[in-house]
Formats: C-alpha cells, structure tokens, sequence
C-alpha cells in the first residue's frame, strides 16, 4: 500500500518561520533560514504560495518545497546552510 504525505491546508508567516496547517491536523512550524529563496523573498511573494497535494510552490521565486521533505526535517538541499545565514 502506498502512502501519501498529508496535503497542505493553509501555509502563514512570521519574522522567522512559516508554519504549514496538514490536513491530519498538524502544524508544522519551519524556520525560514531552511530556504533561502523564501528568506530573501518580500512578504508579497511569500504570500503568493500555490498549495497541491504533494507541497508548496511560489512560481516569482522559483521554490518548491514537499511535504514529505518538510515531515523528513529537511531544509533546501540545493544550497548550503552557509547560504540561508547571509
């Protein structure tokens, strides 16, 4: 049987993080620092997310973020955490 990761309900932010409401009911809460795009995205294009049932999509900045990878701890793995921290 295969199984599929929850689906992305609603995504908001802070200062810091974003947090991603799960259709199972959970909240994940995830630094920014993880993705540098979205750090050094304005609030307007944070807020332009397109949600589907494998993740999160921001066409301007070209970021894509899965679920699966979110519930795994996984920050942006085509950059170094060097990069997030400037």
């Amino acid at each position: 049987m295969t199984s599929f990761p929850p689906e992305p309900l609603a995504v908001r932010f802070d200062e810091n993080s974003f947090w991603v409401d799960l259709e199972d009911g959970r909240t994940l809460g995830i630094p920014l620092a993880w993705f540098p795009r979205l750090v050094h995205a304005t609030p307007q294009q944070r807020e332009q997310v397109e949600l589907s049932r494998s993740g999160l999509h921001w066409e301007e900045i070209d970021e894509d973020i899965s679920v699966a990878g979110l519930l795994a701890g996984r920050g942006d793995i085509t950059r170094s955490t060097d990069v997030a921290a400037e």
